[in-house]
């Protein structure tokens, strides 16, 4: 993967492999956006107003995060090398990106297999001491599932596009995803550690059809205190066949419910 901006590099950190970036803060009018790629076996070239902004962008990658000035955006996904005038693989147009904001546009699969962009508003609001935050999102083409925590349902019938987020108490926990309304476990037990002041925010990806469902993991960390600038966070690439930890991840998330985020002309969240 070739990026117009920085990226730095990668280490195999608990099970993951992460590209570990020093903070990256956004001047005043900008915003911070990373981009999920999550539609697989296509290496893509993405483009914003014509521009080329990644170029042999691989599938389970996440960027670092990358100050982006406020305003409208065309934005073009289309196969690598294909160029700015090449067929879209995928493409939204005026998306509207807000100065301040934190955000992860996630090129991926809606529950039917077709490829969609959703825009996912990062939540980077201060964590308590001793607490982390810990955020689900449902990209891939897969059924719904139930989560489970210490064997109990936390949450029922996640589905493609929701995201769920919870802060609870550093360290490990123990969970299992199974198919919703079933008690035949699809992902897990197992256990992960979440760091204090960080939000742990782990991506379903793939497709359950095709047998490649995998796992993206991106980590924003600086929440337990008020930063000087916006909050910076690693992206990472997937783990192959390690679903068991996006179980754990995702059991902890949905404990608060979910929020849908939406594809519109404005990039904000829409609740259920």
């Amino acid at each position: 993967m070739r990026l117009t901006r920085p990226i730095a590099i990668a280490a195999l950190s608990t099970g993951f492999v992460t590209v570990l970036s020093a903070p990256s803060f956004a001047a005043e009018g900008d915003a911070t956006v990373s981009i999920l790629h999550g539609v697989p076996e296509a290496t893509v070239d993405v483009y914003a107003n014509g521009d080329v902004l990644l170029e042999d962008f691989e599938p389970g990658t996440i960027t670092d995060p990358m100050p982006l000035p406020a305003g409208e955006y065309d934005l073009k996904v289309t196969a690598a090398g294909a160029g700015a005038d090449g067929d879209a693989v995928i493409e939204a147009q005026d998306v509207a990106v807000e100065a301040g904001t934190n955000i992860t546009v996630a090129a991926h699969l809606d529950a039917d297999g077709n490829p969609v962009l959703t825009p996912f508003a990062n939540d980077v609001s201060a964590t308590e001491p001793g607490q982390a935050r810990l955020t689900v999102r449902h990209t891939a083409a897969a059924p719904a599932v139930d989560v489970r925590a210490n064997g109990e349902v936390a949450f029922a019938d996640v589905t493609n596009p929701k995201e769920g987020k919870t802060d609870l108490a550093a360290g490990t926990i123990s969970a299992d995803v199974v198919l919703a309304g079933t008690d035949d476990v699809a992902i897990g037990p197992a256990d992960v550690t979440l760091k204090e002041g960080t939000n742990t925010i782990v991506y379903a990806w793939g497709s359950a059809e095709d047998d490649n469902l995998d796992l993206a993991v991106q980590e924003i960390s600086g929440l337990h205190s008020s930063p000087g600038g916006v909050p910076s966070g690693t992206g990472g690439q997937a783990d192959t066949g390690s679903y068991a930890a996006m179980g754990a991840a995702g059991a902890a998330a949905v404990l608060a419910g979910g929020a849908v985020l939406l594809m519109t002309r404005r990039v904000s969240p829409v609740r259920d």
